[in-house]
């Protein structure tokens, strides 16, 4: 279902998606008080988000993870082809660190749990808009769980044989070692002493580089490819 406002063009145009009405609603309430956000639509599964993101053309995407005929993940992927401008936020009522993983895959940009305050929904638009990933405290302690892991295990962590590698700088890497440690983009400036505009263009070169949708899936590749250890 399409919801007709006026044109904002300052707004950041936000689609929510959602198999429970009441959800849809909620937030719809909560973000519509929220200055500078403007819901354009919303839909109840993930083919209707698929047509409502080629419809809509939303700046952010708020979409569950779990939905029936087709799931948040499997349509991230869609809309990631089809919208690649749109930036995803994926919420979820569960804390089980195999949607997280399958979701960064797919290209999400961020990932909550539905029981945080409304007021860090509204501030992870807002951060998405405006490049950031976003990912809760809980989930990126497994995120980084996820990481160790995969660097002991050599079948995942060692590069992939007669595939050539991306080339990164000596500050890209840095700059993806601490993406991996769940910095945001003003920490990490502040630690290497760039701005924070530096920071999202280095960002930016880095998922140019290795044909990437998302900084977090970007880090788990460094990982697997034995390119950063963001433990050392």
């Amino acid at each position: 279902m399409t919801i007709v406002q006026a044109p904002s063009p300052e707004c950041i145009r936000v689609l929510i998606v959602d198999d429970h009405a009441l959800y849809r609603r909620g937030l719809q309430t909560i973000l519509g008080t929220e200055e500078g956000i403007e819901v354009v639509g919303e839909a109840a599964d993930g083919i209707e988000a698929v047509e409502q993101a080629e419809e809509t053309l939303p700046d952010v995407i708020l979409m569950d993870v779990s939905m029936p005929r087709r799931g948040g993940i499997e349509a991230c992927r869609a809309i990631r082809q089809r919208v690649p401008s749109a930036r995803i936020l994926m919420l979820t009522s569960s804390d089980d660190e195999a949607h997280l993983f399958e979701a960064v895959r797919a290209g999400a940009h961020g990932y909550l749990l539905k029981d945080v305050p409304p007021e860090e929904v509204a501030a992870g638009i807002r951060g998405l808009h405006h490049g950031h990933a976003l990912v809760s405290p809980m989930m990126a302690a497994k995120l980084l769980n996820e990481f160790a892991h995969l660097s002991e295990h050599e079948q995942l962590a060692a590069p992939t044989p007669g595939l050539e590698v991306p080339r990164l700088t000596r500050r890209e890497l840095d700059i993806l070692k601490l993406v991996a440690q769940g910095r945001l983009n003003r920490e990490i400036g502040s630690e290497l002493f760039i701005s924070e505009n530096t920071v999202r263009n280095h960002i930016r070169n880095i998922l140019d580089k290795l044909q990437m949708h998302s900084r977090m899936e970007a880090a788990m590749y460094a990982v697997r490819q034995r390119l950063i250890d963001p433990d050392a």
